[in-house]
């Protein structure tokens, strides 16, 4: 009964055409139409409100949701920790299905990608190249490492010309989860110049249009994030 009622609410939702935000049907409105308890709809509202379908204003209504991959995110980072602490190779499971993805993209865009995302491309790995001496000068307190923010947006650069806006909320969600569950599991040790210089490597080899090379470069990127992952932990004596 609970699952039916919330297939009914998203069916009204997709029937009428509404838009996140719109207002949906009251409680009472929602009741008659459906013919249903109060306990029912609330408790339908709920579940759906947890997917991100709709959004509960408490003193204002009901409201279609963002329908954010927000879920997905908890999903996949809950999922992780937890074969983490099984013993499986979760974390680098959750880094092999972002490479899959990746992979699969990076053809299509060889020689594609507009002079202005190229241009910003350029400076997101300029400003790598600032982090990455930053990191290596004691005297200007260096991070350590590239800055998540500039890996994250040269990502999110990159395949913004597919103009797919569903790709790029996957691809936003395997990041998120991937880093939120490595900074809580795993202290994962880079080198700034290396991680600088396979981002100029994809750049470049995009900027060519070889398909082949930009494969290869995407590849290696993710091939060093593994061996990464998979070195031992240094332990203090």
């Amino acid at each position: 009964m609970a699952r039916d009622i919330q297939e009914r609410i998203k069916k009204l939702i997709i029937d009428q055409r509404l838009p996140s935000g719109a207002t949906l049907p009251t409680e009472p409105e929602l009741m008659a139409r459906l013919g249903v308890s109060r306990n029912s709809v609330r408790e339908a509202l709920k579940a759906l409100q947890a997917m991100g379908i709709v959004e509960i204003r408490h003193g204002f209504g009901t409201y279609v949701g963002p329908m954010s991959m927000a879920p997905m995110i908890e999903g996949l980072t809950f999922r992780t920790v937890a074969g983490h602490y099984r013993g499986e190779d979760s974390l680098l499971q959750l880094l092999e299905l972002r490479e899959a993805v990746e992979t699969g993209l990076i053809a299509r865009l060889a020689g594609r990608i507009p002079a202005a995302d190229l241009a910003e491309l350029d400076a997101l790995v300029d400003q790598m190249d600032t982090e990455a001496a930053a990191a290596d000068d004691i005297h200007a307190g260096g991070q350590g490492a590239v800055h998540t923010e500039t890996d994250r947006a040269f990502h999110a650069t990159l395949y913004r010309c597919l103009r797919n806006p569903l790709l790029g909320e996957v691809l936003e969600a395997f990041w998120d989860a991937f880093h939120n569950v490595r900074m809580d599991l795993v202290d994962v040790p880079q080198d700034p110049k290396v991680t600088c210089r396979q981002h100029r490597e994809i750049l470049d080899a995009v900027r060519s249009g070889d398909t082949l090379r930009a494969e290869r470069a995407i590849r290696e990127h993710f091939g060093n994030i593994r061996t990464r992952l998979s070195a031992p932990v240094p332990t203090g004596n």
